[in-house]
């Protein structure tokens, strides 16, 4: 799995011009799912970004994570993620899981993440999305899962 994971002031996602979901204070994470991909990762990541220390404290260091604070999480599908553009101009998506076993394991994602007690919204998987952030920092990380650990 691939995630980019971006602190937020709010976040949102419309679908055909209507608002889908909406998050306040948390996290973005945009989510690749890649075809060798298992529930191993889903709890790998998912306790990774529940427990990241990205927010600040009261001395501005990072050492606060999204359930220190009582954040939210908007949870976005993007096959686009596990994309290889190492040759030529057009991407290749041959890494990411197909739609159907890429839906399960994002469904589980959003379930381990709930079930953590981070209030959770999410896109709508393989759907056309325009995601909106108001970006605090910025702050952007970029975490990927093999065999069930996060690299």
């Amino acid at each position: 799995m691939i995630a980019v994971v971006q602190r937020v002031k709010e976040a949102s996602v419309r679908i055909e011009g209507e608002e889908y979901s909406r998050i306040g204070r948390g996290s973005l994470v945009l989510l690749g799912v890649e075809e060798d991909d298992t529930e191993r990762d889903v709890e790998a990541l998912s306790k990774k970004l529940v427990d990241l220390r990205m927010f600040a404290d009261a001395e501005c260091k990072m050492n606060l994570s999204l359930k220190d604070i009582q954040g939210q999480m908007l949870v976005v599908s993007q096959f686009t993620l596990p994309a290889d553009c190492r040759k030529g101009r057009r991407p290749s998506f041959i890494k990411a899981a197909q739609p159907e076993p890429g839906e399960k394991l994002y469904e589980e994602f959003v379930v381990a993440v709930r079930l953590q007690g981070v209030h959770t919204q999410t896109g709508k998987f393989a759907a056309m999305m325009e995601v909106g952030l108001i970006n605090d920092g910025p702050v952007t990380f970029i975490l990927r899962t093999h065999n069930g650990k996060v690299v």
